[in-house]
């Protein structure tokens, strides 16, 4: 017969106690209306009182006893949110009750003297909770789907007369930055489908409304071209909004460099493509980097190249991985280097967040100059696109609590890279603004 010990025994009752509330609320999110659930929730499991069960009283109270509850408390209550988010979500008409769950913890009632020790403990990790790494991917959640529930509101500079909208809820603007900002440590599968699936609702749906925009364009250069004013044109078609923050200009720009040739009469998966089919044969990993060099500096302005961006660049580029140097060159090494390279170029990590070398591009030579030396990169590897989304989202939680128009460098840039990955990586139809290239 086995013995078991009673560490064990307590923890398989602590394990069994937290699947004992998973389990009512997979229930309880199937048969209760959305008003009676948040109710419920906000009484059991936020303020520590009316439990639905005695069963469900009890099994709370095992979860704030256990060893570690302190550290694991905040996982629980996020896997809790995340059940009721996941079923949520996938029905459009219960989607909008997903920000109110969210905002639940934002009112959280203080104890008094006479609360009993154990809800003052409860009451504790909750408000521990609200300032979690766990709950600040929840409010981004939240913002993401107010922003679908106002069919993705233009946020303009200035959004109200004295308040300016901070970086921070633009996200809803932004999907390539979901999975990096919307998940959190130990997310679960079905968290990441949750994610994943909005990620892509939202993107089908810039991509549609940038698809609209072109071709409204176009037909206003096609009647222009007819002998019609660009004021009788606009009269003659209905308008279709720019989906972006740009200007007008600055969205025509970043759509002659990322759908037009903007170099060598080449578009970017041209020369993408060129480069690949060139380098196929080098035989060393030194030679690689050579090309590579020229391959990026094209896009460079040759004044601003010269005075020092060219130089830091090679000098990267000679002291990257030089154990592989007479090496072949092959798919992961072309993936290190492309991501080695995004780290120098962009940011490098949340801990080491300088990113000195990306503003002085941006300063020099614009935001869509620089998305596109960007995208070179992860057109000649793709499988670095997630490392480079991965760098954007460090900038963005960087700046995150900063007004969108004390950094429209950084604005700006996530606008560009949108178009750019959505024209190169996504389905967005701008094929026919070649027909007035």
């Amino acid at each position: 017969m086995t013995n078991v010990t009673p560490i064990a025994s307590y923890l398989g009752q602590t394990h069994s106690a937290e699947q004992e509330l998973y389990d009512y609320l997979l229930r309880a999110v199937q048969s209760h209306t959305p008003d009676e659930l948040l109710q419920e929730f906000q009484w059991f499991l936020i303020e520590g009182r009316q439990a639905p069960t005695p069963e469900l009283h009890q099994a709370l109270i095992t979860v704030l006893k256990a060893p570690g509850a302190e550290e694991n408390f905040k996982f629980i209550l996020n896997r809790c949110c995340h059940i009721i988010i996941n079923r949520w979500q996938i029905h459009p008409q219960l989607q909008k009750s997903i920000p109110q769950l969210i905002d639940l913890f934002k009112t959280i009632s203080p104890p008094t003297p006479s609360t009993p020790r154990l809800t003052r403990l409860h009451r504790q990790l909750v408000a521990d909770f609200s300032a979690s790494e766990q709950y600040l991917t929840l409010q981004r959640l939240a913002l993401v789907i107010k922003g679908e529930e106002e069919n993705k509101k233009k946020f303009t500079w200035k959004d109200g007369k004295d308040e300016s909208v901070s970086v921070g809820q633009l996200i809803q603007r932004y999907p390539y930055l979901y999975e990096h900002c919307l998940l959190s440590e130990n997310s679960s599968v079905e968290n990441q489908q949750t994610v994943r699936q909005i990620q892509a609702r939202m993107q089908r749906g810039f991509e549609l409304d940038l698809s609209k925009y072109v071709m409204y364009q176009v037909r206003l250069a096609q009647l222009t071209r007819r002998n019609h004013s660009i004021k009788d044109a606009k009269q003659l078609i209905q308008g279709v909004q720019n989906p972006t923050l740009l200007t007008e200009r600055e969205l025509g720009t970043a759509l002659k460099y990322f759908v037009g040739k903007p170099e060598q009469g080449r578009s970017y998966r041209d020369l993408s493509q060129y480069f690949l089919r060139r380098t196929a044969e080098i035989v060393s990993y030194e030679d690689f980097k050579q090309e590579l060099f020229g391959y990026l500096i094209s896009s460079v302005d040759q004044k601003y190249g010269r005075l020092q961006f060219n130089q830091k660049l090679y000098q990267k580029l000679q002291t990257m991985l030089p154990n592989y140097d007479q090496q072949k060159p092959n798919e992961l090494l072309m993936m290190r280097t492309a991501s080695q390279l995004l780290n120098f170029l962009i940011v490098e990590s949340p801990q080491r967040p300088e990113h000195y070398v990306f503003v002085d591009m941006i300063t020099n030579l614009g935001p869509t100059v620089t998305v596109a030396l960007l995208l070179k990169l992860v057109l000649m590897c793709g499988k670095a696109k997630p490392h480079l989304e991965r760098r954007f989202s460090i900038l963005f939680s960087h700046y995150e609590s900063q007004s969108q128009d004390g950094v429209p460098w950084l604005i700006k840039s996530l606008e560009n890279l949108h178009i750019a990955l959505s024209v190169h990586f996504g389905n967005a139809d701008v094929s026919f603004l070649k027909q007035i290239m």
